[in-house]
């Protein structure tokens, strides 16, 4: 007996259509499974805690939008430096400006740069805020050097440096230069830059995750940190350590910390991604000191002959020497001190960051 090809299409749909609630119990089943599973390996996402596993699913997409709103910050200082005789004894007490005028023996121009990171937490179209560390853009406005002096009370000046001019520049934003600081805390080692600025096309990234509790970290909580190390955006990770060493919720991390990651971001995430929260700033990491000498010319400026003995004049210089893996973080309860003690301040100037500051 031979079936029509209406019945033949039928059939062939019906089977066609099995096949599709098969494939879909399947499917469920397996999205049913793999909730469980999650569930059974990872207990403890819906405890209300920052985690300490490393995350279960991708999170690139959120780091990436994260990322945007971070940005590199350049600090340059120009100092004009006067020399004096060591026949002057010129002391701070009795320092004025004839005697600096008629006591100077020679003159010198010099700068000093800093780059860091810093992030974008403030934009209205009219205004945007940053938020970095102080130790960035804090120079000295006036630096003495003496003449080495066995008796201690007479403290005879060798130069005095003055400065002139200071440059803060933000790459990744429009008419990123000359920003004016807002609010600075030395202490702390906090500041907020900012800056008036036209309506641009540019889109801006300001940063959108919530600021979280530092002193709700434990031992073993994972963390991502985001930074410019050596004037390259980079991610990296971390254990932190130690997070009840201060009061204030201070803590360590494990993170390999390098020249430019000070002001970087250092998210913790609380029940599984997408949950980020802002725990804290990295500012620094140890490290030890020792003085060295070098010729007057850097490499860059001069190419000097290994095979000939060195006749020019020599400077004493001071190296530092990072102990990788001992990350300092400012906590977010000092960020919240610092700004509830200048929100005032950075209201009257229009910057209402509350949006930020939860």
């Amino acid at each position: 007996m031979q079936l029509s090809k209406t019945n033949l299409f039928s059939a062939k749909t019906k089977n066609q259509f099995n096949l599709f609630v098969i494939s879909m119990i399947f499917i469920l089943t397996i999205s049913g499974c793999t909730e469980k599973t999650y569930k059974m390996v990872y207990p403890t996402l819906s405890d209300g805690k920052y985690d300490s596993e490393f995350p279960y699913k991708n999170c690139s997409g959120q780091l990436e939008e994260i990322s945007k709103s971070v940005k590199k910050i350049n600090s340059l200082v120009f100092y004009k430096t006067y020399f004096l005789s060591v026949e002057s004894k010129i002391q701070k007490i009795n320092l004025t400006p004839e005697t600096l005028e008629n006591n100077t023996i020679g003159t010198d121009a010099s700068n000093e740069s800093v780059s860091g990171t810093a992030t974008v937490i403030f934009y209205d179209k009219q205004r945007i805020a940053l938020l970095t560390c102080a130790h960035i853009v804090d120079f000295p406005d006036t630096i003495f050097s003496y003449f080495e002096n066995n008796n201690q009370t007479d403290k005879y000046i060798q130069t005095i440096s003055i400065k002139i001019k200071q440059q803060n520049f933000i790459q990744g934003i429009p008419k990123g230069e000359n920003l004016e600081i807002l609010a600075m805390d030395i202490k702390n080692d906090l500041v907020i830059l900012g800056k008036a600025v036209d309506q641009t096309s540019e889109q801006v990234h300001v940063f959108s995750y919530p600021i979280g509790k530092s002193k709700k970290l434990e031992w073993g909580n994972f963390t991502y940190i985001i930074g410019y190390p050596l004037g390259f955006q980079m991610i990296t990770r971390g254990i932190v350590s130690n997070p009840d060493k201060i009061k204030s919720g201070s803590f360590l991390i494990d993170a390999v910390f390098n020249k430019g990651f000070s002001g970087g971001i250092v998210l913790a995430i609380k029940d599984g991604v997408p949950n980020f929260e802002l725990v804290g700033i990295a500012k620094s990491a140890s490290a030890n000191y020792e003085n060295y000498l070098k010729p007057s010319k850097d490499s860059h400026e001069f190419l000097y002959n290994p095979n000939t003995p060195y006749k020019g004049e020599t400077f004493v210089h001071l190296r530092k020497n990072i102990n990788y893996g001992v990350t300092y973080s400012i906590s977010t309860e000092t960020l919240y001190n610092f700004y509830y003690k200048f929100k005032k301040s950075l209201l009257d100037k229009g910057y209402n960051l509350d949006d930020f500051f939860n």
